[in-house]
């Protein structure tokens, strides 16, 4: 995993329309999307790129976009990774609750590659300063990631392999709306924290029953219902509180990844 592994594409003048979507930039008010757009740049990174390492100062947020997904890792003492949750455009890494620069507890890597918008953590408090509402809706999603991150300990704790794998590939094809999943072996493997040989038992049971096709650096969901069934029912449990708290911004499958990012959407109602 290397930092920068894809050249950056700044837009001096904020967000072109092409840009690929995040949906909680999208619940802002057309009022405080203005205050953000100028300072926001998009950027692009490949899968294993690597946001923050622990200990670095957090001095940026970043909104994946799209079908980008950006995993924390908490580093156990014998070097391994262990993914604690996986955040996709609903949401934002870094930077939200305290005012940034303060060091990073976790590595933050990016899973399946994109685009993501890149904000400075002093402009994102300087907007938080200045409108309420925008204040109020980084605070509810930072319940939301701290809801998911209790959900992934009790999951990690209390369900097999194959039900936690399941449940990963099925949150994967709701926020990026692809049912081809460019993950490999490896990746699923350290983000279940087991071996290789493990994760191809797990997925020659999912293809077995016709849920799944592992293929060369991706898997293909080929029956999503079915999947969903083998999986625990953490994500839809995460799905539902994020849409008690901020409704509409977790994606579904239905829903179709990279539509613009959205200047004149849904307001946030606090």
């Amino acid at each position: 995993m290397t930092r920068n592994a894809a050249a950056d594409v700044e837009i001096a003048n904020g967000i072109e329309p092409s840009s690929g979507g995040n949906n909680l930039l999208g619940a802002l008010r057309p009022a405080d999307f203005l205050l953000l757009r100028q300072q926001l740049r998009r950027i692009d990174r490949a899968a294993g790129a690597v946001l923050y390492e622990p200990g670095d100062d957090v001095r940026s947020v970043y909104f994946p976009c799209g079908q980008t997904l950006v995993s924390f890792m908490v580093m156990l003492d014998d070097g391994r990774p262990v993914e604690i949750t996986t955040i996709g455009r609903e949401g934002a890494v870094g930077g939200i609750v305290s005012q940034g620069r303060l060091p990073a507890y976790a590595r933050a890597v990016v899973q399946i590659g994109g685009p993501l918008l890149r904000l400075d953590v002093a402009d994102l408090e300087r907007a938080k300063q200045t409108s309420p509402p925008l204040n109020n809706l980084f605070a509810r999603y930072a319940d939301c990631l701290l809801a998911q991150v209790f959900q992934s300990v009790a999951c990690n704790g209390a369900h097999s392999i194959e039900q936690r794998a399941a449940k990963w590939l099925s949150a994967a094809l709701d926020r990026t709306g692809d049912e081809t999943i460019r993950l490999t072996q490896e990746q699923l493997a350290a983000m279940l924290a087991v071996g290789r040989s493990y994760v191809s038992r797990v997925l020659q049971e999912l293809r077995r029953s016709g849920a799944v096709e592992p293929g060369r650096g991706r898997l293909v969901i080929k029956d999503p219902e079915r999947l969903r069934a083998m999986s625990c029912s953490c994500h839809n449990t995460i799905r539902r509180h994020f849409d008690d708290v901020l409704g509409g911004v977790y994606p579904t499958g239905n829903e179709v990844a990279g539509g613009p990012v959205i200047t004149n959407g849904p307001a946030f109602r606090p």
